[in-house]
């Protein structure tokens, strides 16, 4: 019986990875001295932004990090709402008993951010950012697990990156592809096989229902 959704941030809630690569070169570029291609600054994703900084310019760390902060809240009407109908889909599972976390490779400040614009602090049930280590969402996902005392076949994890996959997988929880934003590459989600795939956040919605059936639907127009 699934019981949990756990669902990753950027491109999956809201369409902020164009966000984060414009905040990176904005606070990147003037202390490398040299302009980056988006290849270049995407090439360094999996640990937190702080990950990325530590990467680009070791010698600016500290600058890097908080420049990058700066840029990315000045820089967020880029993206001021999440993807239409995310509220609806995340209240309909709320109504409908399920257990809704989040587990995101951003950072702490930069999640925040964007949850305090969005209109969704406090609306997970619980938070896992990520490290500038590395990659942990397989650690933030059996985290939630844990927490929650759920066998992984009781959750779910949405994310819009095959690396979301491959960290579900780790953990033996089903998984989602979210390809209804721009920047998903639905060719490579589709590779991997995920356990369902959604281009719209609509399909997904319709998903969603199936689930929780007793919940009333909300109408949700749009992707």
């Amino acid at each position: 019986m699934l019981k949990a959704i756990i669902f990753d941030l950027d491109g999956t809630i809201g369409n902020t990875l164009p966000l984060c690569i414009a905040a990176f070169r904005e606070a990147i570029e003037p202390l490398a001295g040299k302009k980056l291609t988006d290849g270049e600054i995407i090439a360094t994703f999996g640990p937190s932004e702080e990950g990325t900084i530590m990467q680009l310019i070791p010698e600016h760390y500290r600058q890097g990090v908080d420049d990058y902060i700066r840029h990315y809240e000045r820089l967020h009407d880029m993206c001021p709402e999440p993807f239409e109908g995310m509220r609806q889909v995340i209240a309909r599972l709320k109504s409908g008993g399920m257990t809704v976390v989040m587990v995101t490779g951003k950072g702490g400040r930069s999640c925040r951010i964007t949850l305090e614009r969005y209109g969704m602090t406090g609306l997970f049930d619980q938070v896992e950012t990520g490290s500038p280590h590395g990659q942990r969402k397989a650690e933030g996902i059996r985290a939630v697990l844990e927490r929650f005392g759920l066998k992984p076949t009781e959750a779910v994890y949405v994310g819009d990156a095959p690396s979301d996959i491959t960290a579900s997988r780790a953990v033996g929880v089903p998984v989602i592809a979210a390809a209804w934003a721009e920047t998903a590459d639905v060719q490579i989600l589709e590779a991997m096989n995920p356990d369902g795939l959604f281009t719209s956040v609509r399909e997904f919605a319709g998903w969603v229902n199936e689930k929780i059936g007793k919940v009333p639907v909300l109408p949700i127009t749009g992707k």
